[in-house]
């Protein structure tokens, strides 16, 4: 019998009813006649000529969704790869921030867990690189199968080195599941990244909101934290696998994180909410709770956040464009 992994506290997310599916078809077709997507997160044009030289700096890229090149200690890295044009059918709502054919040769792929949103075959097969990937526990046979070679897989709390960065696969609450049979067969989780010079970087990836957060602020030094902020309407059904705007930056705080890069909004329709409900409830808890407005840095697909003394370079954007 496979193995099938859970969360912290036995929290179950993933499954629903038949009666909770037809009871967010309901809401889904009363909200979209009420709803507008013409707002979308802009696109601007990449430095790429930056990014494809650059070994010494370390910056953080927004490709779209939970997808980013982060470069440190002379390594590119790539969270999540997801160049897909189209998620369940529907198109993606704003171009990636680089395109595949202009990503630099790729050192380390990242995965969180094995959703179609955040693991793309096809998008992990056109990247160019040595491409060593570490991942999930649970995963590794799966790529192995689809020739992925230098596939390492992690446990929570396990960590690993590549070539002067350290890579921490720590605990989020989520599921998995890419066809009927392999639920929850593979795990998932978040990724910090350190290394001897240079930012501590937290990848969330996909989690709802629990206590974890608290214990990987307690654990590490975190400089930036790329959290999820879309993909959580309806609450009543998504609340134990998605963060709302509000519980990121809770999950922000709970990190004691330096900066905040909101993702998961803007490239694909995954639930009810939208791109500008998104910012607009992020902006409005950021003044309830008396967070700085320069902690958060609201990237652009494309944008690079670059790093001088582990303070990084951005200017502030209005976040979407209509």
């Amino acid at each position: 019998m496979r193995r099938r992994f859970g969360n912290l506290d036995s929290t179950f997310a993933g499954k629903a009813s038949l009666d909770q599916f037809d009871r967010w078809r309901e809401d889904r077709l009363r909200k979209f006649r009420n709803k507008g997507y013409g707002n979308v997160v802009p696109n601007v044009a990449p430095d790429l000529r930056y990014l494809q030289h650059n070994r010494n700096e370390p910056s953080v890229t927004w490709i779209g969704h939970s997808t980013f090149l982060i470069q440190m200690a002379g390594l590119n890295i790539v969270a999540d790869p997801v160049w897909a044009r189209r998620m369940a059918f529907r198109k993606r709502m704003a171009p990636p921030g680089i395109e595949l054919s202009d990503m630099p040769s790729v050192d380390v792929v990242l995965i969180s867990h094995s959703h179609y949103d955040h693991l793309h075959i096809s998008s992990l097969r056109r990247l160019r690189g040595p491409k060593k990937m570490i991942v999930p526990a649970g995963l590794k046979r799966k790529l192995l199968l689809r020739g992925f070679l230098q596939t390492q897989e992690m446990h929570w709390w396990e960590d690993t080195a590549h070539h002067g960065v350290k890579f921490t696969f720590v605990p989020a609450q989520h599921w998995t599941r890419r066809n009927p049979w392999d639920m929850n067969t593979s795990h998932w989780g978040g990724w910090v990244m350190e290394s001897d010079h240079g930012p501590t970087i937290y990848f969330a990836g996909d989690s709802g909101y629990f206590r974890g957060f608290s214990e990987i602020g307690r654990r590490f030094k975190i400089d930036v934290a790329l959290l999820p902020i879309g993909a959580y309407d309806p609450e009543w059904f998504m609340a134990s696998q998605h963060v709302s705007p509000e519980e990121a930056l809770q999950a922000f705080l709970d990190l004691k994180a330096k900066y905040f890069v909101p993702m998961h909004y803007g490239a694909f329709k995954l639930s009810d909410d939208t791109p500008i409900e998104a910012l607009q409830r992020l902006e409005v808890a950021r003044r309830r709770l008396g967070i700085e407005e320069d902690k958060i840095c609201l990237l652009r697909h494309g944008e690079t956040m670059r790093f001088d003394s582990n303070k990084p370079d951005y200017e502030a954007k209005d976040g979407l464009d209509s």
